[in-house]
């Protein structure tokens, strides 16, 4: 017996401002657009989601006791080179990768993690590059909930 998969659609791009915006909150609505299960034609075996612009990263909303309690680790590898950072360390040196970093983490551990992630990109300022690709404003509602505005020129 045959089994028929659709082929995903070509992907489209969305364009979402964090400005003002928590980092969770964000991140996770950003995973769930990368992952594309609220497109039609999605199948868990392609990479079906949109690619996925974030302007203002450098203005996310935190509390002011998280930028000291939150701490990223990583092992070295060697025996005591457990290696810490502040989320004031790590976001002073790369808003951009706090949030990747986030974002990763909420995308399932599989083959297709690293193709979700090549459709992510994150700009720390208004500007991006994207512009020839007509990427449409979303925003977003909170609980996994987002609308698209119309296409128009951006």
């Amino acid at each position: 017996m045959k089994t028929s998969t659709p082929k995903p659609p070509a992907p489209h791009w969305l364009l979402i401002d964090a400005e003002g915006q928590s980092l969770g909150r964000l991140s996770a609505q950003i995973a769930s657009l990368l992952r594309g299960k609220c497109w039609e034609g999605f199948a868990p075996h392609h990479v079906c989601g949109p690619h996925v612009i974030v302007l203002n990263v450098g203005k996310l909303a935190f509390a002011e006791k998280k930028w000291h309690r939150k701490t990223y680790y990583k092992h070295t590898g060697y025996l005591g080179n457990l290696r810490s950072k502040t989320l004031r360390e790590a976001f002073d040196k790369s808003p951009a990768w706090v949030i990747e970093h986030a974002v990763k983490g909420m995308l399932p551990a599989n083959r297709l993690r690293p193709a979700m992630l090549k459709r992510l990109h994150v700009c720390t300022g208004t500007e991006h590059k994207y512009d020839a690709q007509k990427p449409q404003k979303v925003t977003l509602k909170g609980k996994g909930l987002f609308s698209v505005e119309p296409s128009s020129s951006v």
